[in-house]
């Protein structure tokens, strides 16, 4: 995977252990601290729970994945600018992170490589499940 390399993966490897603890890929990115927690009861919010949940080294990992992830490839690019005009710049790096975290958890349950071309052309906007990459 672009982005991902030998330190990274070994980060990702260790901090997840077994990939099959987790049964859906929503509870693996919860772990990965990318999801917002929320406690809500009777249709009112009295805060947010739930902040720190989940591995934080995880997250830093993903993150930082991120960022190489753009800078290697351009149909990556192009992704991240789309990415850009419906969120912030950081925003947008977040739910980068997020994608890969899905890419991980489908790579790693079903033993496929990377797919560049699925990976950009699949389209998290507008609330659409995750392709399996």
């Amino acid at each position: 995977m672009p982005g991902i390399g030998k330190i990274l993966a070994l980060v990702l490897l260790y901090e997840i252990q077994d990939i099959a603890r987790f049964p859906r890929v929503q509870d693996f990115v919860s772990y990965c601290r990318l999801v917002k927690g929320a406690k809500e009861s009777g249709g009112k919010r009295p805060g947010s729970s739930g902040k720190k949940m989940g591995n934080v080294h995880l997250r830093g990992a993903l993150a930082e994945a991120a960022v190489p992830f753009l800078r290697q490839n351009q149909p990556g690019k192009e992704y991240f600018t789309k990415l850009q005009h419906h969120h912030c710049k950081a925003k947008a790096l977040t739910v980068l992170a997020h994608k890969l975290a899905c890419a991980v958890y489908y790579m790693l349950s079903r033993h496929q490589a990377f797919d560049l071309n699925r990976f950009v052309t699949a389209s998290p906007l507008r609330g659409e499940p995750e392709p399996a990459v």
